[in-house]
């Protein structure tokens, strides 16, 4: 959060005033759908987090709002991980099988199941506002 904030003081006046017209649509979009796109960042292992917090200040979403749907968004893939951890294999294991004793059928899922959470909390928000 501190990069973010950081970020935020530093850099948000200038690129807005810079790209202000062209970054309209997207801060539209991330007014109405920022903490869903923000929860999906995080549990995507492939972008690293700095440069979440960094682009996420640039935005429209509130500090408060970044915070907790980070704390949020990084528990599902932190449990995963552990889980990951405790499921590796030992290295007589892995001298014996090779690469295929790491990816066991139960991590897979954990990974996919990992994949599909966003889509899962979105639609139970979703369900939630429309009552």
């Amino acid at each position: 959060t501190m990069a973010f904030l950081m970020s935020r003081f530093l850099l948000n006046n200038i690129i807005q005033s810079k790209f202000g017209d062209r970054l309209e649509k997207f801060n539209e979009a991330l007014k109405k759908e920022g903490a869903f796109y923000l929860f999906t960042l995080r549990l995507i292992p492939a972008v690293p987090f700095f440069v979440v917090n960094i682009v996420m200040a640039l935005t429209p979403i509130p500090a408060r709002t970044f915070w907790w749907v980070s704390q949020v968004g990084m528990l599902p893939g932190t449990i995963v991980f552990v889980y990951a951890g405790t499921q590796f294999p030992s290295l007589s294991v892995l001298a014996e099988k090779g690469a295929a004793g790491i990816l066991t059928p139960q991590l897979l899922v954990a990974f996919i199941l990992l994949g599909f959470f966003p889509f899962v909390v979105k639609k139970i928000i979703d369900r939630f506002k429309s009552k």
